[in-house]
């Protein structure tokens, strides 16, 4: 593992170019203006593909190398680029609030990761259930956004993990109707960022002209 490690004298991250959680790290890295040399593993090219498996066991994407330190878990890889870039800030000083953007985190992981899911490899009928119940639960959140980022006046790590499903509402055929207007307005703020345009491939700026309809 530390043979592959070793060869890069710089950060590199695998990623993937539609992979909601690489997208997460490639926001991290543009906020904290890191220098990183991102290789797609989109691409069939035996010879990263085998790097990427002597680094990660399970050959995953998001993948990140920092000298002889290799993480594997988008995630872990956030707080690390974190603490290993402390500014600006992506997450909350105290304790508590700290304690509340990782439960927060973890919320959207197993509740929506399931119905994205769902969404883009269920049969017809689940993935329909699924856009409906994830339009809901948006409809739902939608009071909690009276701040100019989620619940905080500062963009954190938990927006760094609501942006990428925000953009891809339009790929799944989801349109937020106007009792979600807070979250629309939260979207336009998040993908007017710099951080979040230079954070995008080709193939998420392409998700964007896909033709919406309203959910019934």
């Amino acid at each position: 593992m530390a043979i592959v490690a070793n060869r890069r004298s710089i950060m590199t991250l695998y990623s993937k170019s539609l992979d909601i959680h690489s997208h997460r790290v490639r926001i991290v890295l543009a906020e904290k203006g890191v220098s990183v040399e991102v290789i797609n593993t989109d691409l069939n090219d035996e010879d990263k593909l085998e790097d990427l498996l002597e680094l990660n066991p399970y050959g995953t994407a998001p993948t990140l190398v920092d000298r002889d330190l290799v993480l594997y878990d988008a995630n872990i890889i956030m707080e690390y680029l974190d603490e290993r870039f402390p500014h600006p800030p992506l997450m909350p000083v105290y304790p508590v609030a700290r304690a509340k953007s990782r439960l927060m985190i973890h919320r959207i992981d197993r509740e929506w990761g399931e119905l994205i899911r769902k969404i883009e490899t269920g049969k017809a009928a689940e993935a329909q259930a699924a856009r409906k119940e994830l339009c809901r639960d948006f409809i739902n959140l939608a009071p909690v956004f009276h701040t100019p980022y989620f619940l905080n006046e500062d963009f954190s790590l938990v927006d760094c993990c609501m942006g990428p499903i925000l953009w891809r509402l339009p790929k799944w055929g989801i349109v937020l109707p106007p009792e979600a207007k807070a979250i629309n307005k939260y979207a336009e703020r998040m993908f007017g960022r710099d951080s979040f345009q230079a954070s995008l491939t080709e193939a998420e700026q392409d998700l964007r002209k896909v033709e919406k309809f309203e959910m019934a």
